[in-house]
């Protein structure tokens, strides 16, 4: 048992004591912050994405580093989703990228503010947050589908649009995203003209289909179907 002046010391030392650990812990973040929060990288044009941002109330459907609505997906690790020139094209239009599905509002952004939004998310997504946000568990809980080890090797002959499109969504080889299904063997399941008509309205072929029509360049469409036919 303490007696009140070995109480009264004990508090106030284990005060001090703590007090100071907190300011160290203080000091060590905010020296840590420059190199965390990428602030080297900060361009005019990511301010100015920001401005757009802010100005247009984008925090009222999505969150950004966690703080937001979560009406619409979170952004913060957008550009390492998707991709700096799929962004382009669904600001550009998002009814079109998702048509007969909840859509984001047409803004009707310039190429200008569409490049500082893009240069924006670029910035925020190189900044250290520890982890966040995680990866979505379901590819690992799903298991990931047989790769065939041609296909693997031919995803790096692929033409660039489908690395800086394609590759958000669909996977080859084991490699790209999970969110449309892989392109291992699509040359024996559709023809030329079958994928050529598919990548040029994949809602008219298929109406009320998830994919998105990218408005595809002939010479776009035309590398993708050469490069698929030989999916086999």
């Amino acid at each position: 048992m303490l007696s009140k002046s070995q109480a009264k010391w004990f508090f106030l030392s284990a005060t001090s004591g703590f007090s100071l650990v907190f300011l160290a812990l203080t000091v060590d973040t905010l020296n840590q912050i420059p190199e965390r929060t990428n602030e080297a990288d900060l361009s005019e044009s990511a301010v100015r994405g920001r401005l757009i941002w802010d100005q247009n109330n984008c925090m009222g459907c999505h969150t950004l580093l966690g703080e937001g609505a979560y009406y619409a997906p979170e952004l913060t690790k957008v550009v390492q989703r998707r991709g700096a020139p799929w962004m382009r094209q669904f600001l550009k239009d998002p009814a079109a990228m998702y048509p007969h599905r909840r859509q984001m509002v047409q803004y009707n952004f310039t190429d200008e503010q569409i490049d500082d939004l893009v240069e924006f998310f670029a910035w925020i997504g190189k900044i250290d947050t520890n982890g966040f946000p995680a990866d979505p568990p379901l590819k690992a809980l799903m298991g990931a589908a047989p790769a065939s080890t041609a296909n693997a090797a031919a995803l790096a002959g692929s033409p660039p649009v489908f690395k800086q499109m394609c590759t958000a969504c669909h996977s080859i080889g084991g490699t790209g995203g999970n969110v449309g299904p892989a392109l291992d063997g699509v040359a024996q399941r559709k023809n030329p003209t079958e994928l050529d008509a598919w990548l040029a309205d994949p809602n008219k072929v298929k109406p009320g289909t998830a994919m998105p029509n990218l408005n595809l360049s002939a010479s776009d469409r035309q590398a993708l179907v050469s490069w698929l036919s030989t999916l086999k």
